[in-house]
């Protein structure tokens, strides 16, 4: 199974070459320039991020411009692995590629960890090849973290702050090969809109984490 792991690390980025009102505190309306939220409506609920600006200025700001530019609206999570993440960002439901801009530095030693429930930007073998394809943790993956296998690990940029039940149920769907593509769920998970929120909303606390990915759970 350790085996298992490292080549699913190794392949995060390979589909990249393939082609609340006035009741918020102070604190949280001060917190909203440097930790903005984006709501990712999916076709099985909604999920909302955090992004830290502070620690992971070029991420966050990669993947607002994807937001406002509606790259994500009509996306898929074209890759769901339980027991390590599940990635989005690239295809459409016909598995088409959309058009992306130039790479961005990779962010991986930002001291923000590849914990349960946070988000990664996935790219490619070179460590500055990530463009609009990120995945959410669902397990602890300190094998991504810097320095990970490759001396750079993997950038997080955010976590989940809503819709953790979304995220699992999205984790454990059934998923098949299709042509290229690996770990595909049968049944498209659609991204149908990806929206900057106006208002920040106050976290809603995490279930119990899982365990350290270490070793993913046996099929």
């Amino acid at each position: 199974m350790q085996e298992t792991r490292r080549l699913w690390i190794k392949s995060l980025g390979l589909f990249g070459s393939l082609l609340t009102g006035v009741a918020l505190s102070g604190s949280a309306l001060a917190a909203d320039a440097a930790m903005p939220q984006v709501s990712l409506k999916t076709t099985e609920g909604e999920i909302v991020l955090e992004l830290n600006q502070e620690k992971a200025p070029k991420s966050v700001e990669n993947f607002l411009q994807y937001v406002k530019s509606g790259h994500y609206n009509g996306t898929i999570f074209h890759r769901v692995i339980d027991g390590f993440m599940i990635q989005a960002g690239g295809y459409t439901v016909d598995l088409k590629g959309k058009p992306t801009r130039p790479p961005i530095p990779i962010e991986s030693k930002n001291g923000l960890k590849n914990d349960t429930y946070s988000v990664a930007m996935a790219r490619m073998g070179n460590p500055n090849s990530a463009t609009a394809q990120f995945f959410i943790n669902v397990v602890d993956n300190i094998g991504l973290d810097y320095p990970g296998q490759d001396g750079w690990g993997y950038a997080v940029f955010g976590r989940v702050i809503k819709g953790y039940e979304v995220v699992n149920k999205i984790k454990g769907v059934l998923v098949d090969d299709k042509g290229i593509f690996q770990n595909i769920p049968v049944k498209p998970i659609v991204i149908t809109k990806a929206t900057i929120l106006k208002k920040p909303i106050e976290p809603v606390p995490p279930p119990n984490a899982a365990p350290p990915g270490g070793m993913p759970p046996q099929q």
